[in-house]
């Protein structure tokens, strides 16, 4: 890639990023005002600093963003700014000070949770409270500035929630549009009987966890947002449905690198295999109506009608009547393929099962 083509596809990402990030932005953005104001206009603080970094982290623009979450953070920080301020009351400031409150915060932290970043949040407010000198107001203004925050960004999840829809489909179509590009690679090795092509496949197949666990993440993050914001509540309808769609596919997503395994395997005698190649085909696209589903419920019973339709003549011996059985296998490697596609479109396992010719 050119320098020039290099800087364009940066700049793409950066557009799609910025776009992805506009609801967040507003969010983050009036809540970290309105707790300042708050802290500083309704109660009195001397610039309540706190209050806004708060509930600027607390926030942020991680894609979990449940209530939970945020309230885990929130307790984090606070726990370290109350943790410091006691501290400072007892003993004053001080670099041994310091480097005693951060332990004991860290400390405290690793003991309360488990996650990493709840002790690295609760150590950086520590930070502030022991290295900043304190504003005028008496002891723990900082840690009910803290509290401040916390409560903003906790009722900025249910009064001005990022539209949960709009990033569990964004996760969703990036999962189903690369099982699309992996389906379509494999499609073009076995024409060519080309394995290093089928082999880049088999690459890619197996960088698609981190999709996996994106949608999975973004379809739980926004169940939780509509149970408690009433603005989003009729998004639970079109989430439960994803929360379907994510569990078949992530089922499908593990079948799938099996598939391109086998298919790497089996190319390496160099014989081009259309009539495989064209089975991985019509998958994909049946695929395609499944991702436009994710917008359009209209689109599932498409999907699932062409899966149908591929598993009802998913037969080895029909589709290579003269083949080997290490091509065949390709094919029976597909049947529990499209059994998860099916699935993912709603359709109960067993009803799924039924469709494939019998063994």
């Amino acid at each position: 890639m050119t320098v020039a083509g290099g800087l364009a596809a940066r700049l793409a990402a950066g557009s799609r990023r910025l776009r992805d990030s506009l609801p967040a932005i507003v969010q983050i953005t009036v809540t970290a005002v309105a707790a300042y104001a708050f802290a500083g206009y309704v109660l009195g603080h001397e610039q309540p600093l706190i209050a806004a970094i708060v509930a600027i982290t607390a926030l942020g623009f991680v894609r979990d963003a449940r209530p939970v979450r945020v309230l885990e953070t929130v307790i984090a920080m606070t726990l370290g700014i109350a943790l410091a301020e006691v501290l400072l009351l007892a003993f004053g400031a001080g670099l041994l000070q310091y480097g005693v409150a951060l332990a004991l915060t860290l400390a405290v932290a690793r003991l309360v949770s488990a996650n990493a970043a709840f002790a690295i949040a609760a150590a950086v407010q520590c930070s502030l409270v022991m290295l900043v000198p304190a504003p005028a107001g008496g002891p723990f203004v900082r840690t009910i500035d803290a509290l401040v925050g916390g409560a903003f960004a906790l009722a900025a999840t249910a009064i001005i929630p990022r539209d949960p829809r709009r990033s569990a489909i964004r996760e969703g179509r990036r999962l189903i549009d690369e099982h699309v590009a992996v389906l379509g690679e494999l499609a073009d090795a076995l024409r060519a009987g080309r394995t290093d092509a089928a082999g880049r496949a088999l690459s890619r197949a197996r960088a698609t966890q981190p999709l996996v666990e994106a949608w999975t993440a973004s379809v739980d993050s926004g169940l939780a947002i509509a149970r408690v914001s009433p603005i989003v509540h009729r998004a639970r309808f079109d989430l439960e449905r994803q929360r379907v769609m994510s569990s078949g596919l992530d089922l499908a997503t593990r079948n799938l690198r099996i598939i391109a395994r086998r298919i790497e395997w089996v190319l390496r005698d160099g014989r081009p295999r259309p009539e495989i190649a064209d089975v991985h085909a019509r998958i994909a696209v049946a695929l395609v109506l499944l991702a436009d589903s994710l917008r359009d419920v209209s689109a599932q019973p498409l999907a699932r009608q062409g899966f149908s339709e591929i598993a009802r003549h998913l037969d080895p011996i029909a589709i290579l009547p003269e083949g080997p059985v290490g091509d065949r296998n390709t094919i029976t490697a597909l049947r529990p393929y499209l059994v998860d596609l099916l699935t993912s479109t709603g359709l109960e396992l067993d009803a799924a099962r039924s469709l494939l010719p019998a063994d």
